[in-house]
């Protein structure tokens, strides 16, 4: 009888980044352009005090730190801080801080796009100077570089539109490989500052050589350097336990840069010896260049080479970050109108807020062009500590307004860090002024037009938003559901239409046979430039395939349940579904190819095989019905299990099953009387009642023996073998060779190795 519960459908989101990928998104983001761009432009307005004005920076910053993580583990949605102060105020404020915010991003996007062309041609100058000479020698260094800004702008707002985007494990080897190029830089200044110790000391004298106000507008010119760690904040829906892990990502990520600034600053002010000038106006005077003008006096030819590849590594990730996070925002407030709806337009095939990109590419390409480096680095700056301002009212707003909502993370000794963070915030805002006037100006008139445009348009439309629902009783409702679960459990994921019902033919009888449950999945992939949230858009596409499924399935006397997953990897939002379904086995249907070169059966299949939390089965289907099985005996628990799952399958299918073992040519009797005893300890309390044949398989290549004598059967039902210290991650050799070569449907069966899994798992974070 077909269970009596319904049938539900639910859509959820993959939670795909783990602390460790959260903390190094958090510190990619900060040790971005700022510190490549700034430290020599600090240097010229503070001098050596500089290196204290990084530091009150960094206690600055941790203020407003403690209150994003306590926002974030409240509020784990995407957004940020807009999503935070949407929150705590009124709609016109929420407004102001999204368009502060959306400026900000577009105004730092100028800053990496400078500091990249900057680094750029003084990379070209060292070391293909003619090439230097024949451009900005007739071009002129200004015309020279807003012809490479403009062209590195094209090249990330075409890669950003078209949805080209590298996963996070690509972005954590970016980011360690920027850390270890700044590490070198640190070592090596470290060594001559020992060499020349006096030289050292002498050109921290005098520390205050612009007073303390040039410790200000220092500290006022550099806090772009220390807000990358709010970009954890805008992906808090795609974090796992986000209650806990967001605070301990934006706090090790701080712990991470923090001192490695100050070190870069102290050695680049302590171990210059520049002939006639100290070296904090050696470094004032190169400016945004000034750290590779100071990797020349102490590091080796190539070191410098280094340096220069690792600031231009560092401006393009940061450009490309900041691009994408700043069509996010305008995306998000389109999607609440409080910006044109074209915004929040997403494009057909690509998937991507293409509308969104360019219209904050052409921004940030204006800005860039028209506004000197100085009043585009303050100007990032301004924005920046006006949007924290109002995060760290948020954070008082809230605890007043909603003291009963659930907080991972609670501020310590509040409210004293929120109130400094507001006091702090705001005085190094004010003082920009007398740094920069223009960067005033220039923020008043944004925010200004921005409330203009608000009031005489978006706040009409925003009045006719539908009131949402609360559904009070969902936690009681998931509780009893969670109580009648039964303990096996089958995942399926659904991809390809023509093979839901077969997937499905094998899935039944393994339910029916432990009294377990299947869960049909489908995931919606999104591309990384958009919201996890968006995905919901193109949910509709895949709902055939759980309809088919479903009824299916009832058609075979059983229901199943659904699930529609959505991700920005179909690998991840199928381990989240594995690990949240709590699931006994993994289903899963491949091909029989890759178009990869570096991948074994796939990027999907090569991802759930190596992460897996449970007992995996890989499906080839090629031939179709199953008459007649072959089942290889290799020995060990996934050739038992294999062997359990075909015993079943001979009973549905109503199919022969011939246990073979694969011997050498010419093979010993001792050697055959070992193969007939593994055939018959794989086969042990099992039952076969359509037939069963036992036989040997004469082959120097077991993988070619088995693909010759499958040649003859509808399916192979094979093992995962193990070998050498990658057993926990692929299937084996012969497995695999089986599986691609075979023009016979392959069932692969490997079992779940909790301990190896769980070490990766912790590993991974």
């Amino acid at each position: 009888m077909p269970d009596k519960k319904k049938t539900e459908e639910k859509v959820t989101f993959a939670r795909e980044l783990g602390v460790f990928d959260a903390t190094m998104l958090g510190v990619g983001a900060l040790i971005g352009a700022g510190i490549f761009v700034l430290t020599g432009m600090a240097a010229g307005v503070a001098g050596p005090a500089s290196i204290l004005a990084f530091a009150l920076n960094g206690v600055v910053t941790l203020f407003t730190a403690l209150s994003y993580a306590e926002l974030a583990s409240a509020i784990p949605e995407a957004g940020g801080g807009y999503s935070f102060v949407k929150k705590a105020f009124p709609e016109p404020v929420a407004f102001t801080a999204g368009w502060m915010d959306w400026f900000a991003r577009i105004i730092a996007c100028s800053l990496y796009a400078l500091g990249f062309s900057a680094y750029f041609w003084e990379f070209i100058n060292i070391y293909l100077h003619p090439l230097y000479s024949l451009v900005v020698g007739n071009l002129g260094p200004h015309l020279s570089l807003s012809l490479m800004t403009l062209l590195v702008g094209f090249v990330f707002i075409s890669l950003n539109y078209k949805g080209a985007s590298a996963s996070s494990k690509i972005e954590n080897i970016i980011t360690l490989s920027k850390i270890f190029i700044l590490f070198i830089f640190v070592l090596f200044g470290l060594k001559e500052i020992f060499h020349f110790p006096g030289e050292a000391v002498a050109n921290f004298k005098p520390f205050f050589p612009k007073g303390f106000g040039g410790v200000i507008t220092a500290m006022g010119l550099t806090f772009i350097a220390f807000e990358g760690y709010d970009i954890i904040t805008t992906v808090s829906e795609e974090i796992k336990d986000p209650k806990k892990n967001i605070p301990k990502a934006i706090f090790r990520a701080l712990g991470i840069v923090i001192p490695l600034y100050l070190l870069i600053l102290f050695v680049s002010l302590g171990s210059l010896r520049a002939e006639g000038l100290p070296s904090w106006q050696f470094l004032g005077k190169y400016k945004e260049i000034a750290i590779i003008k100071a990797a020349e006096q102490f590091i080796p030819y190539l070191g410098v080479a280094l340096i220069g590849l690792g600031a231009i590594l560092s401006t393009m990730s940061a450009l490309n970050a900041t691009l994408w996070a700043s069509s996010r925002v305008s995306f998000a407030m389109a999607r609440d109108k409080l910006l044109p709806e074209k915004l929040s337009t997403i494009h057909p095939k690509r998937r991507t807020p293409h509308i969104a990109v360019v219209v904050s590419g052409a921004i940030f390409l204006l800005m860039a062009v028209l506004l000197p480096i100085e009043v585009v680095g303050s100007s990032a700056s301004l924005m920046f500590l006006l949007t924290f301002s109002l995060v760290n009212l948020s954070v008082i707003a809230l605890r007043r307004k909603r003291p009963d909502m659930k907080r991972g993370f609670k501020i310590p000794f509040y409210p004293i860090p929120p109130i400094l963070g507001v006091f702090c915030c705001l005085f190094l805002a004010i003082f920009q002024y007398k740094f920069k006037p223009l960067t005033w100006y220039i923020s008043l008139i944004w925010i200004f037009v921005g409330l203009l445009i608000y009031f005489a348009y978006f706040e009409k439309k925003t009045s006719k938003k539908k009131p949402q629902v609360l559904d009070v009783d969902r936690k009681k409702r998931e509780e009893e559901k969670e109580a009648e679960r039964k303990k096996f459990r089958i995942l399926v994921p659904l991809h390809n239409p023509d093979h839901v019902t077969k997937l499905l033919d094998f899935a039944i009888p393994l339910a029916k046979k432990y009294d377990g449950e299947i869960v049909a999945l489908v995931v919606v992939d999104v591309p990384f430039q958009l919201p996890i949230r968006e995905g919901l858009r193109f949910v509709h596409h895949k709902r055939p395939l759980i309809k088919s499924a479903i009824e299916y399935a009832k058609s075979k006397n059983i229901e199943i349940e659904s699930d529609i997953k959505v991700a920005h990897r179909v690998a991840d939002g199928i381990l989240s579904s594995a690990e949240e379904e709590k699931i006994s086995l993994l289903l899963m249907g491949w091909k029989g190819f890759t178009n990869t070169k570096d991948k074994i059966f796939g990027e999907v299949t090569d991802h759930l095989i190596r992460y897996s939390p449970c007992d995996l089965v890989v499906l080839k289907l090629s031939k179709y019905p199953i008459k007649k099985i072959l089942l290889p005996s290799a020995g060990g628990p996934n050739a038992q299990l294999a062997a359990e799952y075909a015993s079943v399958l001979t009973k549905e299918f109503e199919s022969e099953l011939t246990a073979c073992y694969v011997v050498p040519k010419k093979a010993k009797n001792e050697d055959e009387k070992k193969a007939w005893e593994w055939i018959e300890k794989t086969l042990e309390n099992k039952v076969f009642p359509f037939g069963l044949k036992k036989k040997l398989i004469e082959s120097d290549s077991i993988p070619a023996g088995l693909i010759r004598e499958g040649k003859d059967y509808d399916l192979i039902v094979i093992g995962a073998t193990k070998g050498g210290i990658f057993r926990s991650i692929f299937l084996g050799d012969i497995p695999e060779k089986v599986a691609r070569h075979s023009p016979s449907s392959v069932m692969v069966v490997k079992k779940y190795e909790g301990a190896v899994k769980s070490w990766i798992k912790k590993f991974l974070g």
